[in-house]
């Protein structure tokens, strides 16, 4: 398969085909719906999508399945995004052998960056709104042809009409039984040869029980199970039940939409410019760096690169939180995935696949979408105990009534094993959080973990980093200090050589300026170019070890320098040069505050939380930008130790902390505060040690993002209270016999709708505050 198997294909019937399995096994492959986990021990992560799945014990089962596969190291699975995740070793097993164990659960499993997975959906769709329908359909006639005996006084009807209604009703109930049941009596056959439980068994057991019971009262209206029919409840069970399946559906497809149309930005194909001027197309799967394409307007770049002819502008809003179109000139940078609005451009490919930042944002995507919370993960730990005495409980009701109506004592186990459902209960956490999850994505927002929304929802602090965070990412160098032995162009030569290896703002300021100039040529031989978090780069050169960084990271605090000429830096950002023969120079980085801190810092305040500001840099240059934007506390001078040590110091008086940083120089704070925030434009995304990771880098996001939480969690505690009364009220009324099965299954279909709705209020975010 050179342009793979699965993205030439339109149907997913191949889904169930061996031989497209086979395929996937190819190494080459790979690549298309997988990362390289652990090259060194050939460990693969794969991403899949699995339909079919309608509660968390479906989920249950196909982990179970997985988790038995030879060489598969862990696997996690979302019920409700329908998403999986699962570690393989290459070395033990391959595609195949995964994803025939899907198959004989009952499931199909699609990769999740497969081409046609949206034809799937759509496939799906149209499938179940056609048992959708003929459920209804069949529904009607029945109740139209029952209506009579509900009405009609003794003897109005005669026995050969009654009986007339009866086979007509049981021909009219056949279609729903053969058609509109068969994925409930599919998934219950595979649950039986799997020795597993989910929902679908006991709403199969049901259903057969309902329409065998009435069978043979129509057979035999005079023997053991009496002359009641049920034939109208058992349509209308499925007919609720479909509808109820029908609309949560669609409603999972909204609350995951944010990824789906993430998938859909890359194209299938693109014009690739020949060595000869001439143009194919083909596959993106055989881009190469270095490769020219042609993207006209309305398309999508399909890798990361450089435009090398023509103008034009690009929608990047959903990879970088950029609302308004970008203007893109010649020597600019594409990402991949953006759109191309106005004109046709000639673009260099830089870099393809899972390296480019497009890739990188659908991963994190992808990772929240399987990431299971604390309260799912409970909630999916009693779904299968809860099926089993849903069961019990089924058969100990047909057993107490068995003595006074064998018909009745059938007929309220069959409310019994229909109405207490536990898909409301393992929907309620994760829907809102998908739901939630999904909405913030779309405003620029990725979670990396889905548990951080219940954390954030209940901080008390929030600590900010300063450079990057609450200043501007683009800083300019604004004067440069030299000894005498050196130029300013030597300097800045030497400290750019350092700083081109590191991604620090300050870093960057330096590289910008030495871009603008024309320097000395001149070989200081540096090498071994090693960044020290938080601190500076140090390197070897010609003139021994040299140091790019902080005034106390360079050892100037104690040793006499040319201060005369850096009074004026005493309120700004300064960066040091020295060597093992003592200073050479420092460069005045300036800085501004982002023009959304004072408006973000006093929201936050104005909710009751603490605002802290922690920073590596001189005291003069914290105060300064803390008084602007009006943060009381605040620590200066901060090494990453000691960032640690307070926010441990916070956590132990009892608060509950969100750290707020550039994502890289703050790594371990961010991995010790209760909740971390990453700004997304920093850094590459895959450095990022934080929850949350705001592509745009605007800080007005934070209150909302807070409030998100807030909301998300109210409602989580709404799902699952309603979810607890539901089955409190209703189960003794089936056990009491007092539930009919109609009633009981709309009121299954309900209790998970009304969980799904109640979800999708958070697909907005809340309105920013008026300031």
């Amino acid at each position: 398969m050179n342009d793979t198997v699965l993205s030439q294909s339109s149907s997913t019937q191949q889904l169930a085909d061996p031989n497209t399995w086979i395929a996937l096994d190819a190494p080459e492959e790979w690549a298309s719906f997988s990362l390289a986990h652990d090259e060194k021990s050939g460990e693969w992560e794969s991403r899949l999508k699995i339909e079919g799945m309608h509660c968390a014990a479906c989920a249950i089962n196909i982990e179970k399945a997985l988790n038995a596969v030879p060489g598969v190291l862990s696997c996690s699975i979302n019920a409700v995004s329908g998403r999986a995740s699962l570690v393989w070793s290459a070395d033990i097993t391959k595609p195949s052998d995964w994803m025939g164990a899907i198959s004989k659960v009952g499931y199909a499993a699609i990769p999740a960056s497969d081409a046609f997975m949206q034809d799937s959906r759509r496939k799906n769709q149209r499938l179940a709104l056609w048992r959708w329908l003929v459920a209804g359909f069949c529904m009607m006639q029945v109740m139209m042809y029952a209506y009579p005996t509900y009405v009609a006084n003794s003897g109005d009807m005669s026995a050969d009409m009654l009986n007339l209604l009866r086979w007509a009703s049981w021909i009219l109930t056949l279609p729903v039984m053969l058609f509109s049941c068969g994925p409930f009596f599919k998934n219950a056959l595979n649950d039986l040869k799997q020795l597993q439980i989910s929902m679908d068994l006991p709403v199969s057991l049901g259903i057969v029980i309902t329409f065998l019971v009435s069978t043979a009262a129509t057979l035999d209206p005079q023997g053991w199970w009496g002359h009641e029919v049920y034939f109208d409840s058992l349509t209308m069970f499925v007919f609720f039940l479909l509808t109820g399946r029908w609309i949560e559906l669609r409603m999972r497809d909204r609350t995951a939409g944010a990824l789906d149309v993430l998938m859909q930005r890359i194209p299938n194909s693109v014009a690739r410019i020949k060595a000869d001027g001439s143009v194919e197309r083909i596959s993106v799967h055989r881009l190469f760096v270095n490769d020219v394409v042609q993207i006209v307007a309305g398309e999508s770049f399909p890798a990361d690169g450089t435009i090398i002819s023509g103008n034009t502008s690009a929608d990047e809003a959903l990879l970088t939180g950029e609302s308004r179109p970008v203007a893109k000139t010649v020597g600019t940078e594409v990402i991949a995935g953006s759109h191309n609005l106005s004109a046709t451009v000639l673009v260099r490919v830089d870099k393809i696949g899972q390296s480019t930042r497009y890739a990188q944002i659908v991963a994190l995507i992808e990772r929240a979408a399987i990431d299971k919370p604390r309260l799912a993960l409970l909630a999916d730990r009693i779904a299968r105990p809860f099926l089993l005495a849903v069961l019990i409980a089924a058969a100990a009701t047909a057993a107490i009534l068995w003595q006074l109506d064998h018909s009745r004592a059938m007929m309220a186990a069959v409310a019994v094993l229909i109405v207490t459902c536990p898909c409301a209960l393992s929907l309620a956490t994760p829907a809102a959080m998908l739901t939630a999850s999904g909405a913030l994505a779309r405003s620029g927002v990725l979670v990396r973990r889905m548990q951080a929304l219940e954390a954030l929802s209940s901080i008390d602090t929030v600590v900010f980093d300063k450079t990057g965070t609450l200043t501007q990412n683009k800083m300019q160098v604004a004067n440069i200090f030299t000894d005498a032995a050196y130029s300013e162009l030597q300097a800045l030569q030497m400290a750019t050589k350092l700083a081109q290896h590191s991604l620090h703002p300050a870093s960057r300021a330096l590289v910008e300026a030495s871009s603008k100039v024309s320097l000395p040529n001149e070989d200081y031989q540096i090498k071994n170019v090693q960044e020290i978090a938080g601190f500076g780069l140090q390197a070897d050169s010609i003139y021994g070890s040299l140091k790019l960084g902080s005034e106390k990271f360079c050892g100037l605090q104690n040793k006499l320098f040319n201060r005369s000429n850096i009074n004026a830096l005493e309120d700004g950002l300064t960066v040091h040069l020295v060597s093992e023969q003592g200073w050479i120079a420092s460069f005045e980085i300036a800085e501004s505050v982002k023009p959304d801190a004072v408006s973000t810092i006093q929201s936050l305040l104005s909710s009751g939380i603490l605002v802290e500001l922690l920073s590596g840099d001189r005291v003069q240059s914290v105060e300064k930008v803390a008084k602007i934007v009006g943060i009381d506390c605040m620590r200066a001078n901060c090494t990453p130790q000691d960032k640690l040590a307070h926010i441990q110091t916070l956590q132990q008086q009892g608060h509950k902390t969100a750290m707020v940083g550039d994502g890289l120089n703050d790594g371990p704070v961010l991995a010790i505060a209760n909740v971390s925030i990453a700004m997304g434009q920093a850094v590459p995304l895959a450095q990022a040690q934080s929850d949350f990771v705001v592509m745009s880098g605007q800080l007005s996001i934070l209150p909302r993002l807070i409030t998100q939480a807030k909301r998300t969690m109210r409602i989580v505690k709404q799902n699952l209270l309603w979810a607890a009364v539901y089955n409190a009220t209703c189960v003794p009324l089936a056990v009491m016999g007092m539930l009919p099965a109609w009633l009981a299954g709309l009121g299954m279909a309900l209790s998970s709708l009304l969980v799904i709705m109640n979800a999708a209020r958070l697909s907005r975010l809340p309105l920013p505050e008026k300031t």
